[in-house]
């Protein structure tokens, strides 16, 4: 493997990293979904949304880094994807402003939409995001309608506009909404994200009857998200996956994906500690224990890694091309220059040092769980 076969390979693992670890802290958007469900008076509720506020912003600032380590490290799968699927994209981005503009202006005095109206932007969010994100994720695997014309980029330097990628229908991006494996992905991470959400809130909440009802509602949240994840995963390795050669020539490979898992190891392994990790979450929270939303984290950050590495690795496209065989892309056709991913490869060894300090952040916020009298001593308060 040359250097850069090598850095295009570590920079699809960094990116995979970071869209696992936003998976997980999607239990934000689960409690949103949540908040009159668990919820029953405002006092609850405001509990509710304080516990979550101690987190959102990690949620935020992954989603951003995400999407920025993509757009750095493969350029034409961010101007393909969100220049294409702009409408998908943007009701993401609108989801999420939202919900920023809610945590911020929510409790503030003089609030003329008054804490109703920001609650539903809440539910908004927490209800709309996984299941956008969810859904987005799964045309990684099941491809979109796109065309790339890759003459151009010789010219996307010149002074006029040039058009590298083109969408091939009008939906841009919400069609991927109508295909059923792809919203039962979308599903999956909703209902994942809720049940982790019932996790957190058992951790951070020191108050029995929301602890009790956050327990029973997990159980349900779990199920189904077991259902709409089999669902999903059993139908991936039975379609039709896109693989380079190596010339670059894009063909169709049968059962693509149960191969990469024969042929990769060590991926297969990964996927399979983080569903065994994410089932004993449920087995820990039905019985009420504190530390399942631990090993909810860890199993859904290993197993979303898996998935997204068999993706991208062993001459996969990670992004087939439905309306031409020949513009999928893969992470050799869709990369940086090795100039770019060599910079980029020292800067992202300050990663560990800003996962130390997130890691500290949260041990310091969550010291003491949340409890009423908390809440009604003042202070600041979402």
């Amino acid at each position: 493997m040359d250097t850069l076969s090598f850095l295009q390979h570590y920079w699809w693992f960094i990116v995979s990293l970071l869209g696992a670890l936003l998976v997980f802290l999607l239990f934000v958007q689960g409690g949103q979904a949540q908040l009159y469900a668990l919820g029953r008076s405002e006092e609850e509720r405001n509990l509710l949304v304080n516990s979550l506020g101690r987190k959102w912003e990690l949620t935020f600032t992954t989603l951003v880094t995400f999407g920025g380590a993509f757009f750095a490290s493969f350029p034409l799968f961010y101007s393909t994807s969100f220049g294409g699927a702009c409408y998908v994209w943007l009701a993401i981005l609108l989801c999420f402003v939202v919900q920023a503009v809610s945590y911020e202006y929510r409790r503030k005095p003089a609030n003329v939409f008054g804490e109703k109206t920001f609650n539903l932007f809440l539910l908004i969010n927490g209800a709309l995001g996984p299941l956008l994100l969810g859904t987005a994720v799964s045309t990684l695997f099941t491809g979109a309608p796109f065309t790339v014309d890759r003459l151009n980029l010789a010219n996307a330097g010149g002074g006029s506009a040039v058009v590298i990628s083109q969408w091939t229908t009008p939906w841009h991006g919400l069609d991927a909404v109508g295909n059923v494996h792809n919203l039962a992905l979308g599903l999956a991470v909703a209902f994942l994200a809720m049940t982790l959400a019932c996790q957190y809130f058992m951790n951070d909440i020191d108050d029995a009857a929301l602890v009790e009802r956050a327990r029973r509602r997990m159980i349900p949240m779990a199920l189904l998200f077991l259902l709409c994840f089999v669902a999903w995963f059993l139908r991936l390795l039975f379609i039709d996956g896109y693989a380079a050669d190596a010339a670059g020539t894009i063909r169709m490979v049968p059962y693509k994906y149960a191969h990469n898992l024969a042929e990769m190891p060590c991926v297969t392994a990964l996927l399979l500690a983080g569903v065994v990790s994410v089932l004993w979450s449920f087995r820990r929270g039905a019985r009420g224990r504190r530390d399942a939303v631990w090993f909810g984290g860890a199993g859904t950050v290993a197993a979303v890694l898996g998935l997204l590495l068999l993706a991208g690795w062993n001459d996969t496209s990670y992004y087939p091309s439905l309306a031409d065989m020949q513009s999928s892309l893969t992470i050799r056709n869709s990369s940086s220059s090795l100039f770019t991913l060599r910079t980029m490869a020292w800067v992202s060894l300050f990663v560990p040092v800003v996962a130390g300090y997130i890691a500290y952040v949260w041990r310091a916020m969550n010291r003491r769980p949340l409890t009423r009298d908390e809440l009604r001593e003042g202070g600041h308060q979402y």
